[in-house]
């Protein structure tokens, strides 16, 4: 495992993907795993830690959610762009080697009996908190958090430190037609 994971107390995990990133959604059932690229994920409360995320009905992905409960969301890095959209452009269900071809490399962390993909910045477990009506009708998931992790080097005592970070970790955030862009510079404003 990554010398550089690190847990992130639950309170502070919304701050994962608070800025907006690109994410990855993981999650196995019955033997079978997949990963595909998401936009459209926000957090939704602090205590439990809660979050929402879109995932389209005729995603592979998703049947692997609904029917494990459990899933991960974790946030790619630049690093990562070329593979974070093979996975956000190819099913598993018209393509079964998509995470081989993508470059997917997967583990799992202690505790828990989900897909993490490797080299991201951060990763949400989360536990699916069934909503019928949303699932049919939106696509909206929504979900706790019973676990988090990111990589100290660029996300540091429950804060993100991109300034300082290698560019390479920096996460992406997705426009369309395969066009991304890395999160910027760092503005701070005074508190009054």
């Amino acid at each position: 495992m990554n010398q550089y994971i690190e847990p992130v107390p639950l309170e502070k995990s919304y701050r994962l993907i608070n800025h907006g990133p690109t994410i990855l959604v993981s999650a196995a059932h019955d033997g079978v795993e997949d990963v595909m690229a998401a936009a459209w994920a926000c957090g939704l409360d602090f205590s439990p830690p809660k979050l929402t995320v879109v995932l389209d009905k005729s995603t592979c992905t998703r049947r692997l959610v609904e029917n494990a409960g459990t899933f991960v969301v974790q946030i790619p890095t630049v690093a990562q762009a070329q593979m974070t959209h093979y996975v956000g452009n190819h099913g598993l269900n018209d393509e079964p080697g998509k995470l081989q071809a993508a470059g997917t490399k997967l583990f799992r962390m202690d505790g828990f009996d989900l897909p993490f993909v490797v080299g991201c910045a951060a990763w949400l477990a989360c536990r699916l908190i069934p909503e019928p009506h949303n699932q049919a009708h939106y696509d909206l998931f929504i979900a706790e958090i019973i676990g988090a992790w990111a990589d100290s080097r660029v996300f540091r005592n429950g804060h993100w430190e991109f300034a300082s970070a290698d560019p390479a970790l920096r996460t992406l955030h997705y426009i369309a037609g395969g066009q991304f862009y890395a999160i910027g510079d760092e503005i701070v404003v005074s508190g009054r």
